[in-house]
């Protein structure tokens, strides 16, 4: 992984660990980076769209 990535990529997991998809529905984080309902904030969402359009960027 790019070093201009990793950074985003740590703010996503950080950000999705305290979510309530993580919290209180105990899913993986893996599983809630792909949810779009309610229980990720709109921060998740937009680290999430900034960190696949730098992986995007990458290859």
């Amino acid at each position: 992984m790019a070093k201009s990535c990793k950074g985003l990529a740590e703010e996503l997991v950080k950000c999705l660990s305290d979510s309530i998809c993580v919290k209180d529905e105990k899913r993986s984080i893996r599983d809630c980076a792909g949810e779009k309902s309610p229980c990720i904030p709109s921060e998740c969402v937009g680290l999430r769209e900034t960190y696949f359009n730098c992986k995007r960027g990458q290859t």
